[in-house]
């Protein structure tokens, strides 16, 4: 059977959130085949990831393979993208889950929209043992996003969570896949690259979680790489005369200092109330329902109270 949907799993140092996510996948009811499952595992101590590779493949068709010498988790996705064999593809990390339904609802979208480039939807926000923190919603009506929508709302925030889009395999390679000298915002950098190949369609059903953690990069790397990150994407996709320039450039300044005061400066708070308060009021406005900034902050800040991060 060829599958209608490769789902593409790069693995690194994996615990029991890998387990959680095949099982995610096996609940959602498949024939055997239907949809394949490549995991690439770069763990340096073995194949950490093998026993729960094994453990599901009588519900999954798996392709675990154990490539320590490749660690960089845009490059085992390059790879594994390239070894699909489903027309459709989607990736899953190993701290992430699908939801109820994801797998019926991809196949709707896929028979309603085959040759979008890419369908998207929102997604939950979970904590660290599976508690359910909120939405999050990416700004746009259901049905087929306008092209230039959708890149100058991306251009103020990357609202899309990494687990919850679909892509055509062949768009994905004529894009060049993910940019494997972006550590954080490769993602962001691929959805803007990929509204280049085709149509892109929102979905309303959330069907994905996106765990919150503190293992995250975002918790581990330093500032000064984050905002080179955020500033190069920016740099990259944004065009002379847009209308969001100006959010864009303000929203690199505020999720900045949101990582410093994460990191502790107490300070960080303020630059990035000044960042917003520089907009004016109408342009704060814009910014806050652009960026989705309430709800990407607030869950964390329950987690940071509760000692969670």
């Amino acid at each position: 059977m060829k599958p209608w949907l490769s789902v593409v799993m790069p693995v690194h140092n994996p615990n029991h959130w890998l387990g959680d996510a095949l099982a995610s996948i096996v609940a959602q009811d498949e024939p055997k085949g239907a949809i394949e499952v490549i995991v690439r595992d770069s763990s340096p101590g073995g194949p950490a990831g093998e026993a729960d590779a094994r453990r599901y493949a009588k519900s999954l068709d798996i392709d675990y393979v154990h490539t320590p010498d490749v660690l960089s988790w845009t490059r085992k996705t390059n790879i594994m993208v390239r070894a699909a064999r489903a027309r459709h593809v989607c990736t899953l990390h190993q701290d992430d889950l699908w939801l109820a339904g994801r797998a019926q609802h991809m196949r709707e979208q896929i028979a309603a929209y085959a040759d979008a480039a890419l369908v998207f939807c929102p997604s939950r926000l979970i904590d660290a043992v599976g508690r359910d923190l909120g939405g999050w919603n990416p700004p746009f009506r259901a049905g087929p996003v306008p092209g230039d929508q959708f890149r100058q709302t991306l251009l103020v925030q990357n609202s899309i969570a990494m687990p919850a889009p679909i892509f055509r395999r062949d768009a994905y390679l004529s894009a060049g896949g993910l940019d494997e000298d972006l550590w954080y915002t490769p993602d962001w950098d691929l959805w803007l690259k990929l509204a280049d190949q085709g149509a892109v369609v929102f979905d309303l059903f959330a069907a994905t979680a996106f765990r919150i953690h503190s293992g995250a990069q975002t918790m581990t790397r330093s500032r000064s790489e984050f905002a080179e990150q955020l500033g190069l994407v920016l740099a990259r996709h944004m065009r002379p005369g847009d209308s969001t320039a100006q959010l864009g450039r303000a929203s690199v300044a505020v999720n900045v200092a949101l990582a410093e005061a994460a990191a502790g400066q107490s300070y960080a708070a303020l630059k990035a109330l000044l960042a917003l308060v520089r907009l004016g009021p109408v342009g704060a406005w814009q910014y806050l329902r652009l960026s989705r900034l309430l709800e990407r902050l607030w869950p964390r800040l329950r987690l940071r109270f509760a000692g969670g991060l």
